[in-house]
C-alpha cells in the first residue's frame, strides 16, 4: 500500500511578535501565526512600555506562548533584540503587532528558502498595507540592501554576532537601515523573496503624528552619526535636508523643528552605540539600495 506523505505540525522556526498596546491587534497576529501550517515550533512575544494588561490578554489566550515583558519603553527594535536572544531556533521570522503571513504555509516557505539560502542573513518579505492589491504567487526573489523588520525572517546566530538595534522608543528611519548597513560592511546579504507574503494591517495614516515626524528627522541625523565616518558627514546632512522637503511636500510640518532642535540631546544620549563603517561600505550600500532590479533577479524552486 502507498504511503501517504504527511506534512510536520511544526517547523524549526521562532516566531517573534513586538507588541505594545494594541491589544486586540495583537491576539489577531497570534491567531493567525498559531493557525499556520505547519506552524512555527514555537511563538515569542515581547509586550514593550509595560502594559500588563496586554501580557494578560495573552497569557489567557495562548497560555503556552512565552511573554517578555519591559518595564520601559525599548522600542521595536529593542524588543527584537531580546525576542531573538531568547529564541530556540536559528531561524527567527519577525512579525509587529499588526503584522501577519497572508499564506497558510509562510513557515514551511521560510524553511524551504533557508534551507536553499543556508547563508542568507535576512530572508525578507514583501508587506502590503490595506487597500493594496496582492500580487499573484512569484517564485522569483533578488539581493535586497534593506528589509521591513516586521516582515522578514533573521539568522540568529547572524544577528547575534552584531550589536543588534539601538533601541529607540520610535525608530523610523534608523532601525533596520542601520542594521543593514552594517550586515553589509561584515559581507553579510538580505534576500527578498516574492513567495513570502506578509500583510500590515495599517493604512499608514499614523505617520501624520509629529513625533514620528521628528524622529524621522533626527533618527537620521542619529544614523550618520552613529555609522558614517567624517568625510561622509554630507551624505546624512543630504540625507536630512532631502527628508525636511519630503516632508514639508506633504505638509506634515508639525515636528519638523521639535526633529532639528533634538538632533544634538539624541546624539548625544545614544553616543555609546557608536560604531564607524568605512567610506567604501556606506558608498556600496547606498549603491546597492539604487541598484536592486531585474538584473539581481533569483528563481526559486520549492523542494
Amino acid at each position: 500500500m502507498k504511503k501517504v506523505k504527511t506534512e510536520p505540525e511544526t517547523v524549526s522556526i521562532t516566531a517573534i511578535v513586538t507588541a505594545f498596546r494594541r491589544v486586540e491587534q495583537t491576539l489577531d497576529t497570534l491567531r493567525r501565526l498559531s493557525g499556520c501550517r505547519p506552524a512555527p515550533g514555537e511563538i515569542l512575544v515581547h509586550v514593550d512600555g509595560g502594559e500588563v494588561d496586554c501580557a494578560n490578554a495573552i497569557r489567557v489566550q495562548y497560555p503556552d506562548i512565552k511573554i517578555l515583558l519591559s518595564a520601559d519603553n525599548i522600542g521595536p527594535g529593542g524588543s527584537r533584540n531580546k525576542l531573538i536572544a531568547a529564541a530556540h531556533f536559528e531561524w527567527v521570522a519577525s512579525f509587529d503587532d499588526d503584522s501577519y503571513p497572508l499564506d497558510v504555509d509562510f513557515f514551511q516557505r521560510v524553511w524551504d528558502l533557508s534551507q536553499q539560502l543556508p547563508t542568507t542573513a535576512v530572508l525578507a518579505a514583501v508587506v502590503y498595507h490595506r487597500g493594496e492589491t496582492v500580487d499573484p504567487e512569484n517564485r522569483i526573489g533578488r539581493w535586497v540592501a534593506d528589509f521591513s523588520g516586521g516582515a522578514c525572517a533573521y539568522r540568529r546566530q547572524v544577528f547575534l554576532n552584531t550589536a543588534g538595534y539601538v533601541p529607540l522608543a520610535i525608530a523610523y528611519g534608523m532601525e533596520e537601515v542601520d542594521l543593514a548597513m552594517r550586515l553589509h560592511a561584515s559581507g553579510e546579504r538580505i534576500y527578498q523573496a516574492d513567495w513570502l507574503r506578509v500583510f500590515h494591517d495599517t493604512n499608514l495614516n499614523r505617520h501624520d503624528d509629529p513625533l514620528i515626524t521628528s524622529a524621522s528627522i533626527s533618527n537620521l541625523a542619529l544614523l550618520a552619526f552613529l555609522r558614517y565616518p567624517l568625510s561622509c558627514w554630507w551624505i546624512g546632512v543630504v540625507q536630512v535636508a532631502k527628508r525636511v522637503i519630503w516632508l514639508k511636500n506633504y505638509g506634515r510640518y508639525r515636528g519638523i523643528l521639535r526633529g532639528l532642535i533634538e538632533i544634538p540631546a539624541r546624539l548625544y544620549r545614544l553616543r555609546t552605540h557608536r560604531e564607524l563603517l568605512s567610506p567604501s561600505a556606506i558608498k556600496s550600500y547606498l549603491m546597492l539600495r539604487r541598484s536592486c532590479g531585474e538584473s539581481s533577479l533569483v528563481k526559486f524552486e520549492r523542494p
